[in-house]
């Protein structure tokens, strides 16, 4: 449940086409049935294959993100439950919480190490940053059906040092954030005749 949640923060949509193509292929024991579903897969992969390219585009990666910022946590909350079983129990609701949480977190770490990328938006470093995470996806929740304990650790590890990655660039960030507040700024009494006022 920890590294569907943690997966889900990344990419939600491979998470749920990874775990549903293992278990309707037979690959993976253990995979809920409602994952498994033919049109809950066309669904996520076509999601997937969409945010396959918004997520290599510098800019329109954090748009992306803070579009995601809700349905991430959700997904990871919902995979975690379904994976868990036991319906209405409460080990579900608690699988379903940690899914959740973590996926949050995680989705905060991927959104704030894309926008200290996109300081510098020439689009080699968002298409490498984002193949890894959509590999590291993909390989982890598969690794997670046969060695849960295993990709757990590797999951909390990656989630530290995203966070850790995230803290020292926090002063990148702030400068990208302020730089895209003053370009609203600009363009608002631009549009409005007014003079623009000048940078902070």
């Amino acid at each position: 449940m920890f590294t569907s949640g943690w997966a889900s923060g990344i990419n939600a949509y491979a998470v749920v086409l990874v775990l549903g193509l293992l278990g309707a292929t037979g690959v993976g024991e253990g995979v809920p049935a409602a994952l498994q579903r033919p049109d809950v897969l066309l669904v996520a992969g076509v999601l997937f294959l969409c945010e396959a390219v918004a997520d290599k585009v510098p800019y329109v990666d954090s748009v992306w993100d803070a579009v995601h910022t809700v349905i991430r946590p959700v997904a990871g909350g919902v995979v975690a439950a379904l994976l868990a079983g036991h319906d209405g129990s409460l080990p579900q609701l608690a699988a379903g919480a940690v899914g959740g949480s973590t996926a949050l977190v995680s989705h905060l770490v991927k959104a704030g190490t894309r926008i200290a990328v996109n300081t510098s938006p020439e689009p080699a470093s968002n298409i490498v940053l984002s193949l890894a995470e959509d590999l590291g996806v993909a390989g982890l929740v598969a690794f997670a059906l046969f060695h849960p304990v295993a990709a757990a650790g590797i999951a909390g590890a990656l989630l530290a040092a995203g966070i850790a990655v995230v803290v020292f660039l926090w002063s990148r960030i702030r400068r990208y954030l302020r730089r895209r507040r003053q370009r609203r700024e600009e363009k608002r009494f631009a549009t409005a005749g007014g003079a623009v006022p000048p940078a902070v």
